[in-house]
């Protein structure tokens, strides 16, 4: 999910092209909560920015790149944020989509819940269709996951509330929806919601890109009504604008969707008498691309797939709202959300934490909360590999820029790129160009701003804290 819901109108909305969002339960969500407008994974994928984002790890110390490792097995044995609150004495629940499911989890990681893990059946989903509709009347009999999973939430709800409210023992939900995800699978009612979409006002790839930032969108290719288009994927090719229509609205859509579940069950909190008393987070893994500069999916390190949406309500401390633009990451949940719920805090990692079970590489964002505009860091880090790790692109994002250079990386046990062997450098000027059409990497006159954000990208995160 990219952060296209109606809290995010304005400059840090991901694309100046878009339909009027029907989200009307995360806006009042965001309403109500510390809403980060400039939140940036770590990795725009599923598996290495969850990981990261729950162990509050960084790529390179979780070695996790990909969909598959498991970072108990090639990182470090790291504590996770809802084993942490289970060690504290919470009931820790998961369901659906937390961590990336299988192997890259060893099982949703079994060692962070307190109960069986739930995850419904993927009804109406195969690899024949990139979307599909459902008619409303079918649901009854074979609900979609996400409604099975919110179903499961409320029931979840039910049980730990009485133990919650007598103070005998507090709880730890993590609800995983997976929509907006391929195949957008939704109640065919919520394409009334966008009546009229429009094509993206960017269909090619910012000038000067390196070949080597691209992504073969296979993720969109591989369902059978887009692989009988006989569309390449490549550079500065598009599919058919009929296509590019029907796979945005469908995917506006499953975000309307999600958002109806999302407030189905913080509706349930409210019967429960728990609003007052429950922390609640709201997360994406990533971002996505819609078709602007050609490109779907994620797997890339522009804007569009590594800005994603985060928001936490604080109950008697949010409740007004508060909104910040100031750069934050999604390592820096973990130690906030430990600290908003009176946890002992968690501790910096050292440079090596491979053998550190409990330690954070990012930030609280607590001080945010009491004043949105204190600076917590300089610059978000992320990154994304290439050529099966031969590779690895690193960006940083400033108030003002993108900067990115792909480096060769040595992988498995060495984890450390060669700066001085680069396969493309891109930079973007935020200032003058959002939706990053221009790479000035080669620029004279940025070549004083590439100089200082090199040093920077090099430095890395502990440099820009």
């Amino acid at each position: 999910m990219r952060p296209q819901l109606g809290s995010y109108e304005g400059k840090d909305f991901p694309a100046p092209v878009h339909p009027k969002m029907h989200t009307p339960n995360l806006d009042a969500l965001a309403g109500k909560s510390l809403l980060l407008k400039r939140a940036y994974v770590q990795v725009a994928l599923c598996n290495p920015s969850r990981t990261s984002l729950l162990t509050s790890r960084r790529p390179d110390t979780t070695h996790v790149y990909t969909i598959g490792p498991y970072f108990r097995k090639v990182g470090g044995n790291f504590t996770t944020l809802p084993e942490y609150f289970k060690i504290n004495g919470y009931a820790s629940i998961g369901m659906g989509k937390v961590f990336h499911p299988g192997k890259s989890s060893g099982g949703d990681d079994p060692i962070s819940w307190t109960e069986p893990y739930f995850h419904g059946v993927p009804n109406f989903e195969t690899n024949q269709n990139s979307w599909v509709a459902v008619p409303d009347e079918q649901l009854k009999k074979e609900p979609l996951i996400d409604e099975q999973l919110a179903d499961h939430a409320v029931k979840t709800l039910r049980k730990v509330a009485p133990k919650a409210i007598s103070g005998e023992q507090p709880f730890f939900v993590a609800v995983g929806f997976h929509k907006p995800h391929l195949p957008f699978v939704f109640p065919k009612s919520f394409l009334d919601l966008y009546p009229n979409v429009s094509l993206p006002d960017n269909p090619y790839a910012p000038v000067n890109m390196p070949d080597i930032a691209w992504n073969v969108y296979g993720g969109l290719l591989m369902f059978h009504d887009i692989k009988s288009l006989n569309a390449s994927g490549g550079i500065n090719t598009t599919l058919p604008d009929s296509v590019v229509l029907d796979l945005r609205r469908a995917y506006y859509s499953a975000l309307s969707w999600t958002d109806s579940l999302v407030g189905r069950v913080i509706a349930e909190l409210d019967k429960l008498g728990l609003t007052n008393s429950t922390i609640i987070s709201f997360w994406g893994d990533h971002g996505w691309q819609l078709g602007e500069h050609g490109e779907w999916c994620k797997q890339t390190n522009f804007e569009l797939a590594t800005h994603a949406p985060m928001m936490i309500h604080i109950p008697g401390v949010t409740d007004g709202g508060v909104s910040t633009r100031e750069l934050t990451e999604y390592v820096d949940l973990f130690p906030t959300l430990a600290e908003a719920a009176g946890l002992p805090a968690v501790p910096k990692c050292p440079e090596n934490s491979t053998l550190v079970d409990l330690c954070t590489e990012g930030t609280s964002l607590i001080p945010l909360v009491s004043n949105p505009d204190t600076p917590v860091k300089e610059a978000a880090f992320s990154q994304y590999e290439r050529d099966n790790e031969a590779v690895m692109g690193y960006t940083v994002r400033t108030d003002s820029f993108r900067y990115t250079e792909w480096a060769a990386f040595q992988a498995a046990p060495v984890y450390q790129p060669n700066w001085d062997k680069l396969s493309g450098v891109e930079l973007y000027d935020h200032t003058l160009d959002p939706e990053e059409n221009v790479n000035h990497a080669d620029d004279a006159k940025y070549s004083d701003i590439r100089s200082q954000l090199s040093k920077l990208l090099h430095t890395g995160y502990r440099g820009g804290l």
